[in-house]
């Protein structure tokens, strides 16, 4: 199999964008695969780039029509990875990166196998992660508590991925997480 996926998973509040920032930035051969969501876009994201943001009812017709690699419900909004997307990008030998939760990971397992090579990031602690996850100042208390009560549930499933970053210090799980990508991709 010639095609490289590399998925990222992690509980919400786990540091998991700032360490794909960058992990983007220092490997532009990676294609990003954007996500559709419907969740209401947050400042500074952008349409296309960030996620596909749509509506409810379209996203319900595109989960009718099989339109999806995996979907899943989550924190009360759909999200998925377009199939269109992922076989296009195995036809042309793209390098790609994935931002999926524990569902979707299953889901790209049962269909790509040892194609989709898995990372999870995990908090250095759940009282961590929810300081982390208030210190954003982007959620109602019944959201930080819902995605905390995920968060536990996450973790019991850390050794079931491929590997298993701390994102303890963001420096030492930065250039942990380049090492691996950069042996996966070799």
């Amino acid at each position: 199999m010639s095609h490289k996926m590399i998925v990222i998973c992690a509980p919400s509040g786990a540091g998991k964008s700032t360490l794909l920032t960058r992990l983007k930035k220092d490997h532009p051969e990676l294609v990003w695969s954007v996500s559709c969501t419907t969740r209401p876009i947050r400042k500074g994201e952008d349409h296309g780039k960030d996620y596909f943001f749509i509506k409810k009812e379209s996203f319900e017709k595109q989960i009718a029509d099989q339109e999806f690699v995996e979907w899943a419900q989550v924190h009360s909004n759909y999200y998925g990875t377009s199939k269109r997307f992922v076989n296009e990008g195995i036809e042309k030998n793209w390098k790609m990166l994935f931002d999926l939760d524990v569902q979707g990971v299953d889901s790209m397992k049962k269909i790509y196998g040892e194609g989709a090579v898995v990372i999870f990031i995990e908090p250095p602690s759940i009282e961590e992660l929810e300081k982390r996850l208030r210190s954003r100042g982007t959620d109602i208390e019944e959201v930080i508590l819902e995605r905390v009560k995920n968060a536990r549930r996450e973790l019991l499933r850390k050794n079931d991925f491929d590997h298993v970053v701390l994102n303890d210090d963001v420096e030492r799980a930065y250039k942990e997480l380049k090492a691996l990508v950069e042996r996966i991709l070799a």
